[in-house]
């Protein structure tokens, strides 16, 4: 029977050496293992945890390194720290288990590095450590949020995301589900979905009753919103594949349109394990400014006094008040609807729940109305 250390050993070295993403390569070595559920559960949050708190799992461990180690007992060593420090494991179980887990010449070095780590205390040296983030992660979201609130953030990344279940059964994330309620969709409607991959929101629009159509740059991704239409069996949302900069749709004619933009997905880190180690310090900005291009198409889409829903899953505020102030900026006619409500935090002209807030990835979102033509 497969060993779930090892697989989650090997999905570790992977991801490091070779670039590979957890939620591709975890599921790819399960897909190849006797493993019952139990099992696989655990060695998804081995690897997923191991990964997500690789930097404090290496600052454990490095106390006690003289020379580089190769990428399997690097991994090893993330795997066992990753035991002994957040899982709580019981250090003879942790240590024994991921030393079993290791070809035999590694495992004398692999034993005594686990049992020091096993033995000191972990006196971080900084929050960013603490933490497992880049620096530029910590001081961008102190910048933006506070201290106090940009650690609570963080601190609630670094725990398993929740999902909720909707009605017709789809497993969504709380925050997703809420922006798609911000549309306001209703039976007869005609709503737009310009970001749509993997097609969770644009389902939850066609479970109202209204017609939408669903588009996405990536034709790739659009299998996954094809698959999500077909297994709700939602007859009403048409998927297409569109730049949503020039998407091939007559002006004026939606009710309301949803512009769940691409993002830097900071406020969704939990739910990717790696994505902190792979975005770049610069993302919000260039991000930013092919969301305010996006929303400024999407306002020529609607109908005057139809609704346009701008919402990304991040906490910066140069991709939430930041876009809002450069549409705004354009004179495109939108006038601001607000407050959001229920659990959403007033932010400018919009709202934002920080992932603490709800136990849901972070999200900010702007809800307008699209005023008349001549106003535009």
């Amino acid at each position: 029977m497969s060993d779930p250390r090892r697989l989650a050993i090997e999905a570790v070295r992977r991801i490091e050496s070779e670039g590979a993403y957890a939620n591709l390569v975890v599921p790819a070595l399960l897909d190849r293992s006797d493993l019952d559920e139990r099992d696989r559960h655990f060695v998804t949050e081995l690897a997923y945890g191991a990964t997500r708190m690789r930097r404090s799992c290496d600052w454990l461990v490095d106390r006690y390194l003289l020379r580089p180690v190769d990428p399997e007992v690097r991994a090893a060593l993330r795997i066992g720290a990753y035991q002994l420090a957040f899982l709580g494991t019981p250090p003879h179980a942790a240590v024994d288990a991921t030393v079993g887990a290791m070809p035999r010449k590694a495992r004398g070095f692999v034993n005594a590095v686990l049992r020091k780590v096993a033995a000191a205390p972990a006196d971080w040296p900084d929050e960013a450590t603490r933490l497992s983030y880049p620096d530029w992660i910590i001081d961008r979201l102190v910048t933006d949020l506070g201290t106090d609130s940009a650690v609570a953030a963080l601190e609630a990344m670094n725990r398993p995301a929740t999902v909720t279940t909707r009605a017709d059964g789809y497993r969504q994330d709380p925050a997703s589900t809420l922006v798609a309620g911000l549309v306001g969709a209703g039976p007869g409607d005609r709503v737009a979905d310009l970001c749509a991959a993997p097609g969770g929101k644009a389902t939850a629009l066609a479970a109202t009753g209204a017609f939408v159509v669903a588009a996405d740059v990536r034709p790739g991704r659009l299998g996954l919103v094809v698959a999500n239409r077909d297994g709700l069996g939602a007859s009403n949302l048409v998927v297409v594949a569109a730049d949503g900069t020039r998407p091939p749709l007559r002006p004026g004619a939606f009710d309301a349109v949803l512009v769940d933009a691409p993002c830097s997905g900071l406020g969704a880190l939990r739910r990717r394990p790696d994505a902190r180690w792979r975005i770049e310090a610069d993302a919000p900005e260039r991000l930013a400014a092919l969301q305010v291009e996006l929303v400024t198409t999407a306002a020529s889409l609607v109908r005057p006094g139809g609704t346009l829903v701008y919402s990304v899953c991040t906490i910066t505020d140069a991709e939430s008040t930041g876009v809002d102030a450069a549409v705004a900026a354009r004179g495109l006619g939108l006038e601001p609807v607000g407050p959001l409500g229920g659990p959403w935090t007033p932010h400018g002209r919009g709202g934002r729940l920080l992932p603490q807030d709800i136990d849901s990835d972070g999200m900010a979102a702007f809800v307008y109305r699209v005023g008349p033509a001549g106003s535009r």
